[in-house]
């Protein structure tokens, strides 16, 4: 061949040019770096290979100390895991940590990122040349001539000096379990960061949970971060919408910290942080110069998990997190998930197992809240799934969150102890309002929500009530309006509870407002006008317009007998109401009217048909049991009433608990009788009693306090008068 060379090599390539015959035999060995060792490590192995770096750690005090003591001389291989949720702050431990043990205590540090396999098996690999291999044997290592841990292991072991190394972000344990990645060593420590929780995973290792900080210590990250946007009180203020999760706050603070041209407050971020746009705004706080990693995003940071989920097979739990999103980032006693109506999302056999691996990535935990098992999720999180949610899923997910709340919420509510499990179900009623947009399941959520709020009631949480009855009612107003019927029904258990709470004023506002509404939009014996009138009436006793509110319970006990029958709980709570508030006279006219007090018809015979009807221990029952001793002794028959009275109190206990509201109303009127009766002294005990209890329970300016307290003032100095009978 003769003439000019034409060809040409670039790089590592190389041209051959031949006269003869030749036999030319090559081997190539392809790297990414320039060294055959190398096989794509990573540049440093000593410096931990993280985002941003805080400017203080904060709350972190207590593991450090527990860490430092691992590298104590004297002390043996240990192997520690910082496990906890996504962006809570591991990485940030195991820096402070690896900054310590480097500094302080003159160990060799060695970071090795342990998301993937091939990270770990490059990042180990260049640890082992760190302590010493040699490029033939990484070598050697890297075609799969000889076992990769082992050549790495064997030089962690043999190290002139003691190292500590760093596994992050380890949240498939398999990768290090398959390969034997994870030893123990005389030389050194290891530190390992990880989302999953459970112990198998981890034999030997001393487990350390990493949680949210509290709440001074995460005000304090924001101000670390933005010290001119506002002051620790707003801070905190800002530290509690985002959760206190350290990811959030570092891009809270981020974020506040760039406003140049136009600098945002803290109140004024805090005010932004609701609806969908708060994982998006959370996110604008990261460094737009560095490149996008997944785990410095609250939005993307869990999808690593759900992808994981979606690529093992594990499509349950993505539903089950999906279904947990459209709740309340509070605990969810598991009994809710426990229920065939989770089949429309996951099948029911399969909500154990999918609740379990999600316990075992730490995207929930389990907390024990006197004796009540929950499962609590972080609220960030919660809204970075929703967001993420398919809308096409949105109305199967959002119709099966309401009917397990539906499912968890007594179906007839009826008076009893205090529940704890009921004012756990409250946020997650409210969240599921705040979630769904939809007509249809606006309506579901929101009957749900006005029967949990009657069944609060009921159990004497007033408060609780009162604040989801009101929450419900402004939520669901957004999309059905403020006119329509469950919304209007609604307000009016508002109404109910703030009577209850002694704002006399503010509950007879409500009520009036409410049911000329529906006298407007439904008619006078519609069940829901009723109703409203029921705890109006009520309002208005108790305020001094007697008058006014016997008129209204009379036509209120006449419309439930029409539209609902003489037997109906709602009637016969109605015509027991009559009992406490009409006076001896009209008491004394109305069985002069029927003739006798025993008829059906008779109002003194109302307890007789509450028992006949609805049982002896019914609520019904017992307060017009309770009622009826009232009108006795105001008819001036003290002994009966004495009598009946100290039974009524002893039920009460025993059905609805020594603490509930209407004990102290039927001791109170117990006080009186013996009074009547000439037991002064024992009437003084018991209402002193009623006192204390009042004031404890309403505080001491609540009406019914008041009323207690002069009563009271009235049996000590004398001037009490029992009632006369009448003439």
């Amino acid at each position: 061949m003769s003439g000019p060379m034409d060809g040409r090599a670039e790089d590592d390539g190389r041209v051959y040019q031949t006269t003869g015959d030749q036999h030319i035999t090559e081997h190539h060995h392809h790297y990414a770096g320039s060294s055959p060792a190398a096989g794509g490590g990573p540049d440093s192995v000593r410096r931990p290979a993280v985002g941003r770096t805080p400017l203080a750690l904060r709350d972190r005090g207590e593991v450090l100390a527990r860490l430092r003591e691992g590298l104590a001389p004297g002390r043996g291989a240990g192997t520690y895991v910082l496990h906890g949720m996504g962006g809570c702050g591991k990485t940030a431990v195991a820096q402070a940590f690896f900054d310590i043990a480097t500094t302080e205590y003159g160990r060799v540090g060695l970071w090795v990122n342990a998301a993937d396999r091939a990270a770990l098996r490059a990042g180990m690999l260049a640890a082992a040349a760190d302590r010493g291999a040699l490029d033939a044997e990484l070598l050697a290592a890297h075609q799969g001539h000889r076992p990769a841990a082992d050549l790495v292991w064997h030089y962690l072991d043999g190290s002139a000096v003691p190292w500590l190394l760093v596994l992050d972000n380890a949240d498939d344990p398999a990768i290090l379990r398959d390969g034997g990645w994870l030893r123990g060593s005389t030389r050194g420590t290891v530190l390992v960061t990880t989302r999953r929780a459970a112990a198998r995973w981890w034999p030997g290792a001393e487990l350390q949970h990493i949680g949210v900080l509290p709440r001074e210590d995460a005000a304090r990250v924001l101000c670390d971060l933005a010290p001119h946007s506002g002051t620790m009180a707003q801070a905190a203020e800002v530290a509690d919408r985002l959760g206190r999760l350290p990811l959030a706050l570092t891009l809270a603070g981020g974020f506040l910290a760039h406003q140049v041209i136009d600098p945002w407050t803290m109140d004024h971020y805090g005010g932004r942080l609701e609806g969908d746009e708060a994982v998006g705004l959370i996110d604008q706080g990261a460094d737009v110069l560095s490149a996008e990693d997944p785990r410095h995003l609250v939005g993307r940071t869990w999808q690593l998990t759900l992808d994981s989920f979606e690529a093992r097979g594990l499509p349950e739990t993505v539903a089950l997190l999906r279904l947990l999103a459209r709740l309340a980032p509070e605990p969810l006693p598991l009994s809710v998930l426990n229920h065939q109506d989770i089949s429309a999302v996951l099948p029911l056999a399969r909500a154990d197992a999918a609740l379990t691996v999600l316990l075992d990535h730490s995207l929930t935990q389990l907390v024990d809240l006197d004796g009540l098992r929950c499962a609590h999720s972080h609220g960030v999180l919660l809204d970075s799934v929703a967001v993420a949610t398919p809308p096409a899923d949105l109305a199967v997910l959002d119709a099966t969150a309401a009917r397990l709340l539906d499912a968890a919420v007594p179906s007839v509510p009826d008076a009893g102890p205090y529940e704890p499990r009921l004012r756990l179900l409250a946020p997650h009623c409210l969240a599921l309002l705040r979630r769904t947009t939809e007509r249809s399941g606006t309506e579901d959520a929101l009957r749900v929500a006005t029967r949990l709020a009657v069944a609060l009631h009921r159990t004497g949480d007033y408060l609780s009530a009162w604040e989801t009855a009101g929450a419900a009612a402004g939520l669901a107003a957004r999309t059905l309006g403020e006119e329509h019927r469950l919304v209007l029904a609604a307000y009016a258990r508002t109404g109910r509870s703030l009577f209850r709470l002694g704002r006399y004023e503010e509950a007879e506002r409500l009520l009036r407002r409410v049911r000329d509404t529906q006298l407007r939009l439904l008619s006078a014996d519609d069940p829901d006008t009723l109703d409203t009138g029921q705890g109006l009436q009520l309002v208005l006793g108790n305020s001094g317009r007697r008058e006014e509110a016997v008129a209204l319970l009379r036509s209120v006990v006449a419309g439930r007998q029409a539209v609902l029958g003489a037997r109906h709980p709602a009637t016969l709570r109605s015509r027991a109401s009559l009992l406490a508030m009409l006076s001896a006279a009209e008491i004394a006219a109305e069985a002069d009217d029927e003739g006798d007090d025993v008829g059906d018809n008779a109002l003194l015979a109302v307890p007789r048909l509450c028992t006949l009807h609805l049982g002896p221990d019914h609520a019904v029952t017992l307060s017009a049991r309770h009622n009826h001793a009232r009108a006795q002794f105001v008819l001036g028959r003290h002994r009966a009433a004495d009598d009946e009275i100290r039974q009524v109190v002893e039920d009460y206990r025993r059905v609805l608990g020594p603490d509930y509201p209407a004990v102290l109303a039927a001791r109170q009127l117990h006080a009186q009788t013996r009074a009547a009766l000439g037991y002064v002294d024992a009437g003084i005990e018991l209402m002193a009693e009623v006192v204390v209890g009042r004031e404890r329970g309403l505080g001491p300016t609540h009406h019914f306090t008041v009323v207690s307290q002069s009563l009271l003032e009235e049996l000590r100095s004398g001037r009490w008068r029992p009632p006369s009978p009448p003439e």
